[in-house]
């Protein structure tokens, strides 16, 4: 009994026993790996960063490179574009690494963590930079993936959706492991960014989604297109899955989930689609009007923070940065590039980090979870169960074997005895189970339960085998009847 309850103790000791879920059985296969792994990467952690080849991606890995702490993996689409610009940057070859990633492809998805994981020979990838994105202000039609989904609505967030899906299993067997999304003010309507510059940000009730939102849908509110407002929709989707995946991954998985706003990158790549007028002054505007201008190294350096930086350990957090505008810019603002301190563009440093207030639409918890359900539906994503670690106690085991059996035959008379209420809630909403199945109108008995007490008198017979072994005779102490017995 001594020996029971120090394995019980000292296993609850252990926070939450996470430490259980990152242990694997040694076997000469996976030796023979850490140690291929090893001489691979030696202790560099592994990061996964999409759309390396240009603007904020290529400078996020930059900066990762140069503290020689990382192995960056660049999943691009053009592998000869990102070659020419590892080499123009003069990224180390032998800590970086490209893989072909199309996001407007599933397949393409598919297939780069396929790649990963045999070029990672079972190292758990460190941390994920979900960056890439397409921008199309100023179309007045949509442009189709090769799944038949409008571009920005899955290069930006479904296909990161589904490579988030591949990629955490093995993201939770490594210690401090990050997935950081990159969001945007325009998907965050608590701001001027975001609720004072039309098209505002508003998934509505997802009918796009709903509908598979392939071909002709090509908005996630299922009304008429807007370029403009189909990429901010899909940053507003990316703030709300990182905060969904907090919610429903943190605790078991032990990965960090975060979304940021790097600044607005007014010279970047992304406004590659937007008129020659605005790409010359937009720029000029946000550096010397708004102070709202961030350039693409700084930006890169905000990211990599989030990556890298133990302050930001911290999951369910939209990160920020306290640069930017402030009254009384004139002369002042001229003289220092626009570089002044105040409340999101430039300046600041690592130590102007904070956690950002998110709106009412992104922190809109049943929404996002009728986004996850839809997302997962049309990407094909397969998601790991939510399930906690559960105590070694071998006193659990036995006392739980038998527990199981009680509460089947329990459950199966007390459900035997009910009728279904219907296949219909108080609102007029069809009851779905959790399993995706709808009840019909009247059930006399739950197969499950059936199942549930074949399974508990099975383990109930193997609870009464095994409880001599585990816990071994009562003493006669602990039964005599005379106290000074049990001295």
């Amino acid at each position: 009994m001594r020996v029971v309850g120090v394995l019980c103790l000292a296993s609850a000791s252990v926070s939450g026993f996470d430490w259980m879920g990152k242990i694997k059985m040694p076997t000469v296969k996976n030796l023979g790996q850490m140690m291929g792994a090893q001489a691979k990467f030696g202790d560099k952690k592994l990061l996964v960063v999409t759309g390396t080849s240009s603007g904020l991606g290529k400078m996020t890995a930059r900066a990762a490179l140069r503290t020689g702490d990382y192995h960056v993996i660049g999943a691009v689409r053009d592998l000869d574009k990102m070659e020419i610009v590892a080499e123009m940057e003069e990224f180390d070859k032998d800590s970086f690494t490209a893989m072909e990633c199309d996001l407007a492809s599933y397949a393409s998805v598919d297939r780069f963590c396929a790649e990963l994981e045999k070029f990672t020979m079972g190292r758990p990838i460190d941390r994920l930079a979900c960056n890439a994105a397409v921008y199309q202000p100023s179309l007045d039609h949509a442009k189709w993936t090769e799944d038949g989904h409008e571009q920005q609505m899955q290069i930006n967030f479904l296909s990161h959706f589904k490579l988030i899906s591949n990629l955490l299993p093995g993201m939770a067997e490594a210690d401090d492991a990050r997935v950081v999304l990159v969001g945007s003010v325009t998907g965050n309507d608590n701001t001027v960014g975001g609720g004072g510059v039309y098209p505002v940000a508003d998934l509505k009730d997802l009918e796009g989604l709903a509908h598979g939102a392939k071909s002709p849908i090509s908005m996630i509110d299922g009304y008429s297109f807007n370029g403009a407002k189909a990429y901010k929709d899909s940053k507003l989707c990316l703030m709300m899955l990182s905060n969904l995946l907090h919610d429903k991954y943190h605790r078991s998985t032990g990965v960090a989930f975060a979304s940021i706003y790097p600044g607005c990158i007014a010279e970047s790549p992304l406004f590659r689609e937007k008129r020659p007028w605005f790409r010359k002054y937009f720029p000029v505007f946000m550096k010397y009007v708004t102070g709202g201008f961030v350039g693409e190294e700084e930006a890169g350096q905000r990211l990599f923070q989030v990556v890298h930086d133990p302050r930001c350990t911290k999951s369910g957090v939209y990160w920020s940065w306290n640069g930017g505008p402030r009254e009384g810019r004139g002369a002042e603002a001229l003289e220092k590039g626009g570089q002044i301190m105040g409340a999101g563009g430039a300046g600041g440093g690592w130590d102007s980090i904070f956690e950002n207030d998110q709106s009412n639409k992104v922190v809109d918890t049943e929404k996002a979870q009728r986004l996850f359900r839809y997302a997962t539906a049309i990407t094909g994503a397969e998601w790991p169960a939510a399930n906690q670690p559960i105590s070694p106690c071998p006193t659990l085991t036995v006392i739980g074997a038998v527990t199981n059996m009680l509460n089947a035959k329990e459950e199966m008379a007390r459900m035997k005895a009910s009728e279904r209420l219907g296949d219909v809630d108080i609102l007029g909403q069809p009851i779905i189970r959790s399993d995706g199945s709808q009840p019909p109108a009247v059930e006399v008995l739950n197969p499950l339960a059936e199942g549930a007490f074949v399974a508990a008198k099975f383990f109930e017979e193997t609870a009464k085998r095994q409880a001599g072994g585990l816990l071994g005779e009562l003493p006669d102490e602990a039964v005599a009847e005379d106290p000074a017995a049990r001295t």
